[in-house]
């Protein structure tokens, strides 16, 4: 029996966009077993790049769906997936060198994949570690984190 294929957000900073390409090329194969879901404008450079390659259906094209661009909202789409059990792992190559517009929606999604442990990549070698994990073609269920102590504190109103 073939395993389940998973929900993989892949997102990319403008100055690292090109890395993220290049590593759902080199991998397009693998991934290919697998739906994908990207923000905007990641999702349009990764299509075009493997349009480019002229895959055939039986020859790893990929299953995308992409999102609005980060900035306008796909990161928020995003975390909302990943809060509704729709993603199963993120490859977010993020630039720690620029600041970005969207900084306060960048840490939410990142917190979002903390709170809910879903696997993330942030730089291409963890990408490289979990794309060869045996993990990665097998059934996975995170355990997200314990945040009873949360829901039951008590809460005072005068």
């Amino acid at each position: 029996m073939e395993p389940k294929p998973k929900n993989i957000a892949l997102v990319a900073h403008d100055n690292i966009k090109k890395d993220l390409i290049d590593w759902v090329s080199w991998n397009h194969r693998i991934l290919a077993r697998h739906n994908l879901f990207c923000t905007g404008t990641t999702g349009r450079f990764i299509k075009k790049a493997l349009d480019e390659k002229n895959e055939d259906p039986q020859n790893g094209k990929l299953n995308l769906t992409i999102l609005k661009s980060g900035p306008l909202g796909g990161d928020q789409q995003l975390g909302a997936m990943i809060v509704e059990g729709k993603i199963d792992m993120m490859v977010f190559f993020w630039d720690p060198m620029q600041p970005q517009a969207h900084d306060v929606d960048v840490k939410a999604l990142l917190r979002i994949t903390t709170l809910y442990n879903i696997p993330t990549a942030c730089n291409l070698s963890t990408a490289d570690f979990l794309i060869s994990s045996e993990l990665f073609e097998k059934p996975y269920s995170p355990k997200p984190l314990n945040v009873d102590y949360y829901l039951n504190r008590s809460i005072r109103i005068e």
